[in-house]
């Protein structure tokens, strides 16, 4: 894959899991009693947050599996079933249980900051975001496609602070239908990706057992 295509797969895929569209809803709920400053500064302290978070998981991510004895293979599968199951939440244009919980958005209307926990994780840096970098991480080829992915770490975190500070200044001109049509559209594209990523393992299992053979 040349790195053009690395980018625009790493680009596409993350900013469809982290989908900071989705949460503008949420984040705004959670943050009804704050001045907009408040609200843009947690918002940038989020996006910051899930950037490191994202990128220390991609960076570790190999030695986790050797650690663990976990094949990449088996990884593409149980993330692929993950990032699917999102996906399918998403097509429903609902709150996936896999990115968070009703009790963490209760947890986070309560809280006086929420920048780091629920929104930052596992609101945008949830276990489908984590689960995409590291198999992005793992189909990098050579030292030029890992710097990329980081890179698209860090434009998909800075989107997300951007649209965040949108919604703080236009939330009275927020369309719910546009939303939820978005949230759906985005949907199909993880679904797709996420079959992609199960189609990859599958493939790759197959040529390890012609070579066995």
């Amino acid at each position: 894959m040349s790195l053009t295509a690395y980018m625009l797969l790493a680009a596409s895929s993350l900013l469809v899991i982290v989908d900071p569209i989705a949460i503008v809803p949420a984040f705004l709920a959670m943050t009804a009693s704050n001045t907009p400053e408040q609200r843009i500064r947690m918002a940038r302290l989020a996006s910051t947050t899930t950037a490191a978070v994202l990128i220390v998981f991609a960076a570790i991510g190999q030695w986790v599996f050797k650690l663990l004895g976990i094949t990449l293979e088996a990884f593409q599968v149980a993330g692929s079933l993950v990032l699917l199951m999102v996906s399918l939440d998403m097509l429903q244009a609902r709150s996936s249980p896999v990115r968070e919980t009703s009790e963490e958005t209760d947890a986070g209307v309560v809280k006086e900051d929420i920048a780091i926990t629920p929104l930052a994780v596992p609101m945008l840096a949830g276990p489908g975001a984590i689960t995409t970098v590291i198999l992005l991480q793992n189909q990098a080829n050579g030292m030029a496609q890992k710097i990329a992915l980081y890179i698209c770490v860090l434009v998909v975190s800075a989107l997300c602070f951007f649209i965040l500070r949108w919604a703080v200044r236009g939330a009275r001109w927020l369309n719910p239908i546009a939303m939820r049509l978005t949230n759906r559209i985005m949907g199909l594209l993880l679904a797709a990706i996420a079959i992609q990523f199960m189609i990859n393992a599958a493939t790759q299992l197959v040529i390890k057992l012609k070579a066995m053979l």
